[in-house]
């Protein structure tokens, strides 16, 4: 049983390429079950040609002011990104402390590219994964056991994201698929053009 002082902190790292309605959809449902919800966006090393992160940081703080926390748990943690998790977990242990207990939140599409991570084992080691799952992206047993056998622990989470993606929003401009004050953002800033 943990302590007075030890909290639950979710950690979520996204692209937010831009962040959608599903991005907003899930941090609303992890600010119902954790202390606090760490919130960061980052350079993947796996993907390319991504908006300059200044522009996804803005989307995500924007995104986050939308959200209506009854808890006021959720915040944008800049120092967080990093293109390797590993050194986002040492940035968070030491904003919290190493006793908090933090859970690593990841799509369903990112398990099959865990065990490529740099210093996935360490990583995994130190922290649970909570997995969301996401249409489209169906959790393989054979991924959750090669992530068992580096040491990780997984749970997987009981919500139904929408089927909602940045990549949509980035070929489709599809208004529905952003906030608002996220798309005025990318109007005022011409990202995502034809």
């Amino acid at each position: 049983m943990m302590n007075s002082e030890t909290k639950n902190i979710a950690l979520f790292g996204t692209s937010a390429d831009p962040p959608t309605a599903g991005h907003q959809m899930i941090l609303r449902w992890l600010c119902d079950r954790f202390d606090q919800v760490a919130v960061w966006a980052s350079d993947n090393p796996l993907k390319s040609q991504q908006t300059p992160l200044k522009h996804r940081l803005k989307m995500l703080d924007l995104a986050i002011a939308q959200i209506d926390a009854p808890h006021h748990n959720i915040s944008l943690h800049r120092e967080l990104s990093h293109r390797y998790s590993v050194e986002t977990l040492k940035s968070a242990q030491e904003i919290w402390g190493k006793n908090s207990h933090f859970t690593f939140v990841v799509g369903s599409d990112i398990i099959a590219q865990l065990p490529r991570w740099h210093e996935c084992e360490a990583l995994l080691r130190q922290v649970q994964l909570l997995i969301v799952p996401r249409p489209g992206y169906p959790l393989r047993e054979e991924d959750l056991k090669v992530v068992a056998e580096m040491g990780g622990r997984s749970a997987i989470a009981d919500i139904n994201a929408p089927e909602v993606s940045s990549s949509a929003y980035r070929h489709w401009h599809d208004s529905r698929l952003v906030m608002p004050l996220v798309e005025d953002y990318i109007h005022q800033e011409k990202l995502y053009l034809p």
